[in-house]
């Protein structure tokens, strides 16, 4: 924790900042020297601001991920969630495509639909031939949500594929969905010793994290079957011989969201919010390491229900040096030659860091930038959540490749200044990544 302040999840914050308006920056810690010191990238684009209230339809944006359109680049599309306001897919220019709403409730007293995490498969083996599909976390209902990509729809190029008969992944009926301890976090991998797609999601307050078969019928709907699950610690022991458990509301572990996987090896990347990243073998059957810590890592702290925050103790120094908690965001950048970074989001100083993707090299860290605004109409990313990048050729607009990263605070949208919480997505040309970080 830095100095004495208090840490909100972006949640907590927003929902504070409501009540409390300018107080609430008293709440968030500056940022570390080093944070300033990171390279700058300006966005080149960025979507229509989203309002997660009811003028706006309850919407607000969280995870993208970057489809590419092999047949004619210029056309790829960038599929990204936005809660309660469902799907959204962009153009490379950042225009709006389509909008894919979220499912209602099954009855007004029942949680609606909440999508929260998005990921992309190409070439999942169905019994028509292949098809490119997005695979989303749908919090609300505990279900995964499947969308096939055709591309020969430019208007509508997304739908809805998912198995009616689709199971929530860990409740045992509506009312346990209710509670909202749901399907949170997704990323997606193909075996390529099997064949096999799978969806990797975990669970929304907990350290629980399941591999999901995904299952395409001949009907032409996608459904899927739990393999295995696996529960990260929610208590660590520190150098002192102390035991630590991060602080949060009274039921409530240590959650994971953002998740990648290699698919050179199989490895998952998971980011335990206030903790770090964990390296696992994608199969979840084997040891779990943790590769880099969050600087608040090993920081008491005792919740007060009065004001539904964490008041943290002294600093007593286990903690990382390069990520500031949430850590959020994970996504891999992948070089030709099987080389590449895995990229983190830093949410609580707003950067991005980036470890060696080799495991023989231990993950080490490589350095980091920012994504920071470039006129008063386009800001840069703060508070971010999820991130998306593709180091392919996207046509004469992004040559070098694409970076999508979501952006919490939307400070140039029309009403931010007004108490409206507008959020989005920044597209940066990663060529210029590369160039800022020396990669």
């Amino acid at each position: 924790m830095t100095g004495s302040l208090v840490r909100l999840h972006r949640s907590s914050r927003l929902a504070a900042s409501a009540l409390l308006g300018t107080a609430l920056m008293t709440l968030v810690p500056l940022s570390p020297a080093h944070a300033r010191t990171l390279p700058a990238v300006g966005a080149t684009a960025e979507t229509a601001a989203l309002y997660d209230d009811e003028a706006g339809g309850n919407a607000d944006a969280d995870d993208p991920a970057i489809w590419r359109n092999d047949a004619d680049p210029e056309r790829s599309l960038v599929v990204a969630t936005a809660k309660e306001g469902g799907l959204r897919v962009y153009g490379l220019d950042a225009s709006l495509v389509q909008s894919i709403p979220a499912p209602a409730a099954p009855s007004e007293d029942d949680a609606p639909g909440r999508f929260n995490n998005v990921d992309l498969v190409t070439g999942l083996r169905t019994p028509s031939g292949r098809a490119d599909v997005a695979v989303v976390s749908d919090r609300g209902s505990d279900r995964l949500r499947i969308y096939r990509i055709d591309p020969s729809r430019p208007g509508r190029p997304l739908t809805d594929v998912t198995d009616p008969a689709a199971a929530p992944v860990f409740s045992a009926g509506q009312e346990e969905v209710n509670e909202q301890s749901t399907v949170y976090g997704l990323a997606t991998w193909q075996d390529r010793r099997s064949g096999r797609s799978y969806a990797l999601v975990s669970r929304r307050d907990a350290t629980e994290l399941a591999l999901l078969e995904l299952l395409p019928n001949a009907s032409g709907t996608v459904g899927y079957r739990t393999v295995r699950t696996l529960a990260l610690p929610s208590s660590f022991r520190l150098p002192d011989g102390t035991s630590w458990t991060p602080c949060g509301e009274p039921g409530e572990l240590p959650q994971v969201e953002g998740m990648v996987v290699d698919p050179a090896n199989g490895v998952l990347y998971a980011g335990q919010e206030d903790v770090g990243i964990w390296r696992i073998p994608a199969t979840l059957d084997g040891r779990a390491t943790l590769i880099d810590k969050v600087r608040e890592y090993g920081v008491p702290g005792t919740y007060d229900p009065g004001t539904e925050e964490c008041v943290p103790g002294a600093d007593p120094g286990f903690g990382g040096k390069r990520l500031a908690a949430d850590v959020e965001g994970l996504t891999l950048f992948q070089e030709p030659d099987g080389d590449g970074y895995l990229m983190a989001s830093s949410q609580g100083d707003d950067t991005f860091a980036l470890y060696d993707r080799e495991v023989s090299e231990r993950n080490e860290y490589e350095g980091g930038f920012r994504v920071t605004a470039v006129s008063d109409d386009l800001d840069g990313s703060e508070e971010c959540d999820g991130a998306a990048v593709l180091n392919e050729p996207l046509g004469s607009r992004y040559p070098d490749g694409l970076l999508v990263v979501q952006d919490g605070h939307e400070t140039s949208a029309p009403g931010a200044g007004d108490g409206r919480e507008a959020t989005g997505f920044k597209f940066v040309d990663l060529g210029a990544v590369v160039d800022a970080a020396g990669l």
